[in-house]
């Protein structure tokens, strides 16, 4: 039997110094830069184009992705009060740097290939390229297993009927895509198998302008205007 009562254990929540830096610049940039103009962008919907490329600029757009793929190489917490800070100050301008940073970036580390990190994430994470995460569709919401958009393989050689040889044709539709409009690249998750008993989804990295890519309209929100979906 355990012993009773359990043995405490002491937590050190106090912040490393480091951290409190973070804390300070995040908050002193967001009081500063961003709260001033939180109304303004909240009623107009403008993208606000300025403060994004402030973000860059403080290495707030890939914080927690390691230095040699263009982050900051910082821990959860550096990231989460930096976020804390940015929200405070402008819901809009929170969610575009948190879908940059956790949607985007944090899976193209753990799952991209060396040519995508090098590519894709570096500039990404530095804030020279924006991301966004393609899950949620106009039928399904985000529930994955109702998922309608479908990716199938292409035949080796290409066809009269079929110009793309050895690779994937993606059909379906996403929408509530946060940063989508202004993204450069886009995680598309799409279903490559229905054959078993829980369809097969796969993550798909497309790059803005590819043939097919449509892009409609940004989506009219109650509310967080600038954060254009």
């Amino acid at each position: 039997m355990a012993a009773w009562p359990p043995e405490q254990v002491i937590m050190d929540l106090d912040l490393t110094e480091e951290q409190k830096l973070i804390a300070s610049t995040a908050r002193d940039f967001a009081q500063r830069e961003i709260a001033p103009k939180a109304a303004e962008i909240d009623k107009s919907g403008r993208w606000p184009a300025e403060i994004v490329t402030r973000m860059a600029e403080l290495g707030f757009m890939g914080m927690a992705i390691p230095e040699e793929h263009g982050g900051g190489g910082l821990d959860t917490l550096s990231y989460a009060i930096a976020m804390e800070e940015i929200s405070a100050a402008c819901a809009s301008c929170g969610v575009i740097m948190s879908v940059n940073n956790s949607l985007f970036c944090d899976p193209l580390y753990k799952f991209g290939t060396p040519a995508q990190k090098k590519d894709v994430l570096a500039p990404t994470a530095q804030g020279k390229l924006l991301g966004c995460f393609g899950l949620t569709e106009p039928m399904s919401g985000s529930d994955a297993q109702t998922m309608v958009t479908s990716a199938e393989k292409t035949i080796a050689v290409p066809t009269a009927e079929q110009e793309t040889a050895g690779g994937w044709v993606l059909n379906g539709a996403k929408n509530w895509i946060t940063n989508g409009p202004h993204a450069d690249h886009i995680l598309v998750f799409a279903v490559t198998d229905r054959s078993g008993p829980k369809i097969k989804h796969t993550a798909f990295l497309v790059k803005k302008g590819t043939p097919g890519y449509t892009q409609s309209p940004h989506d009219h929100k109650p509310g967080i205007h600038g954060a254009h979906s």
